[in-house]
């Protein structure tokens, strides 16, 4: 039996989510400041896509279109482990949720088609379960407006990839993003560090575990997450993927309770929330799967 296109882009997008769900880890694993673990991550992914890949030829405009769409990728990572580093790991990937409600917003103002109401609701879902575990602390405050800001640039990057990526290999989608991307952080990296001063070294070379840590976040959960993600985008649509993706913080709060012990910090709307984030998730996946 033939797997559908739509079918085999849910079998991509959940292999994705899947390979995401270590980024937070990765965060808390790496002890660099968050520009440096963004700057280096484009770095080591543009290296090992240029040995795979080279560099293919691809039009000024398109090429224009994936160094911005890599810019945009950049600035939600130092916001997401900006996040992360100002409060934990599960707060960091629970703010990543509202990616969806975002896409819902974002989406039919750049493709220019009406609101889906339907899609609203679901993200409202997502949004309300945010807020139940929003009330965990307030001492989490400021790592959660910076993960808000950061769910909002990633929905735009996704929403641009997918118009972007038209007709380009997904390799080579990557490669262009990344190498764009590192050098469109080479230039925001110092504007952001005058705003938002690090209480860590900045400019350190990665070395010992920290090397290892972001050599294999680089391989597993940039270059296989993202080519996979893609190629999803190909099939699905953006608000389908960006809402799947709000399965990523089940599996890196699982990972977080077990290696860091963070269950002891969370309260029953903790789970009330993640209930209602899941409950989203599915109700929009059997919407795309019966299309």
């Amino acid at each position: 039996m033939v797997m559908s296109e739509t079918r085999k882009g849910f079998v991509q997008l959940h292999l994705s989510v899947m390979l995401a769900g270590f980024t937070g880890l990765f965060g808390r694993l790496i002890t660099l400041n968050e520009v440096d673990i963004v700057w280096y991550r484009m770095l080591f992914t543009s290296l090992i896509l240029l040995v795979f890949t080279g560099l293919p030829r691809v039009g000024w405009q398109k090429f224009l279109q994936l160094c911005g769409c890599g810019a945009l990728l950049g600035f939600h990572w130092i916001l997401f482990y900006g996040s992360i580093k100002a409060s934990n790991v599960s707060i960091g990937v629970i703010c990543f949720s509202l990616i969806g409600f975002f896409t819902a917003l974002f989406e039919p103002m750049i493709f220019k088609r009406k609101v889906s109401w339907l899609e609203l609701l679901f993200s409202l879902i997502t949004v309300a379960g945010v807020l139940c575990i929003f009330s965990l602390d307030a001492r989490y405050r400021y790592g959660i407006m910076i993960g808000v800001v950061s769910s909002a640039v990633c929905a735009l990057y996704a929403i641009c990839n997918k118009k972007a990526s038209v007709g380009v290999r997904s390799r080579t989608v990557l490669m262009y993003q990344m190498s764009g991307g590192l050098v469109a952080m080479s230039v925001i990296i110092p504007i952001y560090l005058f705003f938002f001063p690090s209480q860590q070294p900045v400019v350190v070379v990665p070395e010992g575990s920290n090397l290892w840590y972001m050599l294999c976040h680089a391989l597993f959960c940039t270059v296989g997450m993202y080519l996979l993600q893609i190629q999803a985008l190909k099939r699905l649509s953006a608000f389908t993927v960006n809402l799947t993706y709000n399965l990523e913080p089940c599996y890196t709060i699982i990972l977080a309770f077990l290696i860091f012990g963070e269950g002891r910090e969370i309260n029953f709307s903790f789970y009330i929330g993640i209930g209602l984030i899941l409950l989203s998730v599915l109700l929009q996946t059997r919407r795309a799967w019966v299309k």
